[in-house]
């Protein structure tokens, strides 16, 4: 990786957001703050679901005696599906920061999330530590959150999914290659989706996965810098959580030293 600013910021730099379509303001903003300049390179949009199976799915999952959130784009699918209401003695958790301010906007007091903001944290709040025979919504899309929903069915939880959006696939065009290929290095590549890791990689042509495999990769989880690892990044940094000031608080912090 090339040398670092000597100042304390990442001017000079791009940011590769794997973000979803339309979903790259708060990673754009502190990029911005840092200096640094912002390349979208989107593996899928969020589509909502509005059909009868997911209302019902949904109303299935919201009745349960633990309501979990997996995202803030899960919060705004359902949102839009049914008024959020909490019922007595209920617990309602969310996966991270973010997912715990959207369901306080859809008016859901007392949402717990964990202070590392992932899977494995998600999984060590107390609400979470004995739910044999308790049931548990779980409200979020296709191929999310792959870890929680396996943990909790192992534990003996009564699982109730509500698939409630679709990340839709939005594969990048010639011309977008293009133009990440002619982004000058150095590059930050947050990660905080092992699957759109994998699905940018597998949609590059190989000129172009090369390329991005010298990103200095910032993590948000020890899990999600294995699957970097396995996908052949080299530079790799681990951040406290996924909000975009730690995933580029990290990226900062690396190349300092790099």
């Amino acid at each position: 990786m090339h040398a670092a600013p000597a100042f304390p910021h990442l001017a000079g730099y791009y940011v590769i957001s794997l973000r979803p379509a339309g979903a790259h303001g708060g990673l754009r903003r502190e990029a911005a703050r840092l200096g640094a300049r912002t390349f979208a390179l989107s593996p899928w949009r969020i589509a909502c679901r509005d059909d009868d199976a997911a209302r019902a799915a949904l109303r299935h999952a919201l009745a349960a005696d633990i309501v979990l959130f997996t995202s803030p784009s899960a919060v705004a699918a359902a949102s839009a599906l049914t008024p959020l209401v909490a019922r007595d003695a209920q617990a309602w958790l969310a996966v991270g920061a973010g997912t715990a301010r959207a369901l306080g906007r859809a008016g859901i007091v007392g949402v717990r999330a964990p202070t590392r903001m992932d899977s494995e944290g998600m999984l060590a709040l107390p609400e979470l530590d004995t739910v044999h025979g308790r049931s548990v919504g779980l409200v979020t899309a296709p191929g999310g959150r792959g870890v929680i929903a396996q943990a909790l069915t192992d534990a003996g939880a009564g699982l109730r999914r509500a698939d409630v959006y679709d990340r839709l696939p939005t594969p990048p065009a010639p011309g977008r290659i293009a133009r990440l290929m002619a982004l000058p290095a150095p590059w930050v590549l947050p990660l905080s989706s092992g699957d759109a890791l994998q699905r940018t990689v597998d949609a590059l042509p190989p000129e172009a996965a090369a390329r991005l495999r010298e990103a200095q990769v910032s993590a948000a989880s020890a899990r999600l810098a294995g699957v970097a690892r396995t996908l052949g990044f080299a530079q790799i940094a681990q951040a406290a959580d996924a909000r975009p000031a730690s995933l580029l608080a990290a990226a900062l912090e690396a190349s300092a030293v790099s």
